[in-house]
């Protein structure tokens, strides 16, 4: 079903100079492989060579051989290789087509030339089955990003491909929606339909049947620093005041009448189900999103920098050089190191920024918001996507030094583990915030939880109550 032999690509830019090296994989119909590693290995590198986008749309130094169904993807033209593989974005923006949910599903329908009562009975079945219905009218673009990865898992397995690849599928999905989503491939994998996934957030894929880890080892050549961290500039004690906070994008209310109050010196996580309104509410308090009511700090508007959910939406320089320096007066060169090595950039300084893997994007975008030292702190919107271990545990690292110093980081996250590790947990709804403490004390409290539609799974032992 799925061979790969000899392969190894490298990327046309000097600039990318990792690719890939692989003597083998064989995934069979009906069974399902993990590909693990750490950030920058080579997994979406791989995952765009079985689904054939390497090399008819990437292009570089390609040799070896990928066979998709008996079929040569370099020899085969990529509509023809798309009947017999679908692939689903670590990006699910970079996918989107259509103009609304509905027709986005439909489109992959309508090329494979089905009957009417086919694509109507596989659009309603895809629907249910990811909580689309709701939003079949909307446009994809303007959902937020768990919201765009189910339209994303949903138009590509509406048409049921023998050969499913996964980048990052659970990556900005909420517990639920990852348990939902993780029945349907162990459906799937039953089913006879071949899965390769990419993933770090591995513990929830444990169940699927006959699992296998394909390890990448291959990582970039710049280390993480040492886990030191040099001590920000004090701030005077204040706290951020939200009350009566409404928005609307059209006619959808996002938020409504909502307010909290939080104090320097913490570190905050935000966690709710995929479209109630988090990535708004850090756009509001970053100044980006219009809004009624109000946000202040200490009587003022906040200075927040803000890390986006897609870091593509805030990197347009040539070079990562000169997107972390981009109109920073007077920049301090020591910070500077000391952030490209702390985040394993030191590497790619001359490289322009979009050409990064998208973990290495997201911690452009986080070394541009450290690199102008706001001064009340850190909004980061779904931080640990495309980190691996390592990474994410050196971005608390600096969470935990930012607070240290009487700054507020605020993040929203799906990923349960980080979450656990800040000092307050707000669980929030469209209605509004429903729990609110320290981790542990809103982690057990089920009632909150089941109101909210979440769950906390039994697969995160180090947050169980």
């Amino acid at each position: 079903m799925l061979t790969v032999d000899h392969l190894a690509y490298r990327y046309p830019s000097p600039a990318q100079d990792r690719g890939l090296d692989l003597q083998a994989l064989d995934v069979q119909p009906g069974q399902c492989v993990l590909l693990a590693g750490p950030s920058g290995c080579g997994k979406s590198t791989l995952a765009r060579c079985l689904a054939g986008l390497i090399p008819h749309l990437y292009h570089g130094e390609l040799s070896g051989r990928v066979l998709v169904d008996g079929h040569r993807t370099a020899d085969t033209p990529l509509w023809q290789l798309s009947e017999r593989a679908g692939m689903v974005f670590q990006n699910p923006r970079a996918q989107m087509l259509a103009a609304t949910v509905e027709d986005e599903i439909v489109f992959g329908l309508e090329n494979l030339g089905l009957e009417r009562t086919t694509i109507r009975d596989r659009l309603e079945a895809v629907l249910d089955r990811f909580g689309l219905q709701a939003l079949r009218k909307r446009a994809p673009l303007y959902l937020s990003g768990g919201e765009q990865q189910r339209v994303a898992l949903a138009a590509v397995t509406a048409r049921h491909p023998p050969v499913l690849v996964l980048d990052e599928p659970l990556s900005m999905l909420d517990t639920t929606a990852v348990e939902e989503l993780v029945a349907h491939l162990a459906d799937l994998v039953r089913g006879g339909t071949a899965v390769v996934i990419c993933e770090h957030r591995t513990e929830p894929l444990q169940r699927l049947p006959g699992l296998r880890t394909l390890p990448l080892d291959q990582a970039g050549s710049c280390p993480l620093a040492p886990a030191g961290v040099p001590a920000p500039q004090p701030v005077e004690p204040f706290g951020l005041d939200v009350s009566h906070l409404d928005v609307r994008l059209g006619r959808v209310t996002v938020l409504d009448d909502l307010g909290f109050r939080a104090a320097g010196g913490q570190v905050v996580a935000i966690v709710g189900r995929n479209g109630v309104g988090k990535t708004t509410l850090l756009r509001a308090l970053a100044g980006l999103q219009p809004h009624r009511g109000t946000i202040l700090a200490g009587g003022q508007r906040p200075d927040l920098a803000m890390v986006f959910q897609n870091p593509d939406m805030q990197l347009f320089n040539a070079t990562v050089r000169d997107e972390i320096l981009y109109k920073v007066p007077d920049p301090d060169m020591h910070w500077y190191d000391w952030l490209v090595n702390t985040l394993g950039l030191c590497d790619y300084q001359d490289t322009p920024p979009l050409l990064l893997s998208e973990g290495e994007k997201k911690r452009v975008a986080l070394a541009i918001a450290l690199m102008r030292r706001p001064a009340h702190g850190l909004l980061l919107d779904e931080p640990s996507l495309g980190q691996d271990a390592a990474h994410k545990a050196q971005l608390m690292r600096l969470a935990c030094s930012l607070a240290q110093a009487g700054r507020l980081v605020l993040m929203t996250t799906h990923d349960l583990s980080l979450a656990a590790q800040a000092d307050r947990l707000l669980l929030m709804t469209r209605a509004g915030f429903v729990a609110d403490g320290p981790p542990a004390e809103v982690l057990a409290d089920r009632e909150a939880w089941k109101e909210a539609g979440l769950i906390v799974p039994d697969w995160l032992p180090e947050v169980r109550p």
